[in-house]
């Protein structure tokens, strides 16, 4: 049988962070007692009139944007007919043949290699309610709050080949979301979703037909319906079956998707043109102003601290992933008070962890490149430990100041003097016969010991790079 391979598309639903709803001026907010934020324009009652909220459309645009999108000066809106409980209206506006962006690109970074994924579209559209099912209650519950927040819907070409593509394509683009700063991208919130296309076919051949998996609620999740989906049409064209085109719903607790209805085409939701709002126009000079206002995005970040700055993926991710420290990080390479490396590892250590510990930002701390550039050149010369530096760190999050005056108030300057140093080295040598004997019969280990006794006795104020030196060439010229 001919090598098979996969085809993944994505339709990623993102709410947008905009005050009100989409086409009314009901709050657009999150975790509001049931059905409390709702008006007869979201409730879809006979007779009302829905108002485009424009500032949809200024956030449609960014992401277009950074998408690298053709953004139309001209587009409509379109229903989308179909009825279910959370849909009051039985249609949902959206936009069909013209969407508000075009065809686009973003690059990834996939373990090392950059990945280009084609962006076909991306829309406006209202979003449907929630259904609420328990099992302290028999039926299903509507809750219609949700009816009418603003969505895009950022659909890709098929072009990804693997789970774990799909899997950073996703985290790429909530990182850039929260760059624009247009959604929050809370996914326990349903703020971020996502629905997958999967086919699989023979190498060579045209993609095959394909299945949709709805209800994944999760980037991991994602990565399991995919994985699952390949599996099973793979196993299907290799029992001489031909896959035919479904809708499934994952089920990420029992680990399989089911069949929900089969051969839905657009068709299906009888499209046309929303007779209650007129077409969209954007002017060049608007359309340019919200190009002016996209910074240096997530994935181009990852991209420039991988290939220019020599980092890991995954350290390059963690700070280009969040924008207060990938704001430091590139402050303090701009400083060149201390090598990149340092600052990076104390971003991804002492203020990763600040940050995860607490929940609280960088900028809600005095801390500045500028001090934990001069705290990292310490730490790089020998000034202070590595246990120092830490204690700095603590003083600058929560005092700030100067890091010397710091060093020198806490005590915390090494002792490099070469005397003082050869004292301590001959003391510990003769002091502990055996783990030198130990360390010349060939227990490395030995050394580590000597060095942390030598350390004790200069009650940690000697360089115990220099330190630990000293003590292996005297150990080697005695024996």
């Amino acid at each position: 049988m001919a090598e098979l391979e996969c085809a993944i598309g994505l339709e990623v639903h993102a709410e947008l962070s905009t005050a009100t709803k989409i086409f009314c001026g009901c709050k657009n907010e999150f975790g509001a007692a049931p059905n409390t934020h709702v008006c007869p324009v979201c409730l879809g009652l006979p007779g009302t009139l829905p108002r485009l909220n424009s500032k949809v459309c200024d956030y449609a645009v960014k992401m277009g944007h950074a998408l690298g999108c053709k953004i139309n000066n001209v587009s409509h809106l379109d229903r989308k007919n179909y009825f279910y409980p959370d849909l009051p209206k039985a249609y949902q506006i959206s936009q069909s043949e013209i969407p508000i962006c075009g065809r686009g690109s973003l690059d990834i970074m996939v373990d090392g290699e950059i990945c280009s994924v084609g962006i076909t579209r991306i829309h406006i559209e209202d979003d449907a309610g929630k259904l609420i099912h328990d099992d302290d209650f028999a039926g299903t519950l509507c809750d219609y709050n949700r009816c009418g927040f603003p969505l895009i819907e950022i659909v890709t070409e098929p072009d990804i080949r693997s789970s774990r593509e799909a899997y950073v394509f996703l985290e790429t683009i909530r990182s850039i979301l929260r760059y624009i700063d247009i959604s929050d991208c809370k996914m326990q919130e349903g703020s971020i979703r996502c629905d997958v296309n999967v086919s699989v076919h023979e190498k060579g051949t045209p993609l095959g037909e394909r299945c949709e998996l709805k209800n994944v609620n999760s980037f991991s999740a994602a990565v399991r319906g995919i994985e699952y989906e390949i599996k099973r049409q793979t196993d299907i064209i290799s029992s001489g079956i031909k896959v035919e085109r479904e809708t499934r719903r994952w089920d990420d607790k029992k680990g399989i998707s089911t069949i929900m209805r089969t051969k839905e085409n657009m068709q299906d939701y009888r499209f046309f043109p929303e007779p209650d709002l007129g077409d969209i126009v954007l002017d060049a000079e608007r359309i340019e102003q919200l190009r002016g206002e996209i910074p240096e995005l997530p994935n181009r970040k990852m991209i420039r601290y991988v290939t220019e700055h020599g980092m890991n993926c995954d350290a390059a991710f963690t700070i280009a992933d969040s924008p207060d420290k990938a704001a430091l990080y590139d402050e303090c390479v701009a400083l060149g008070k201390c090598k990149p490396r340092s600052a990076a590892n104390r971003i991804l250590g002492d203020v990763t962890k600040f940050m995860n510990d607490t929940g609280r930002s960088i900028s809600d701390t005095p801390l500045t490149a500028d001090n934990l550039s001069e705290l990292c050149a310490a730490a790089e010369n020998g000034i202070i430990s590595s246990t120092g530096a830490k204690l700095v760190f603590n003083e600058l999050l929560t005092q700030g100041g100067d890091v010397s005056e710091i060093i020198e108030r806490l005590g915390l300057a090494q002792n490099s003097d070469d005397g003082f140093l050869n004292d301590i080295a001959d003391r510990v040598i003769a002091e502990n016969e055996k783990s030198v004997c130990d360390y010349m019969n060939g227990k490395k280990n030995a050394l580590g010991y000597l060095v942390g006794q030598a350390m004790k006795l200069s009650t940690g104020k000697a360089a115990p790079a220099k330190l630990k030196s000293m003590i292996e060439n005297k150990i080697k010229k005695e024996n």
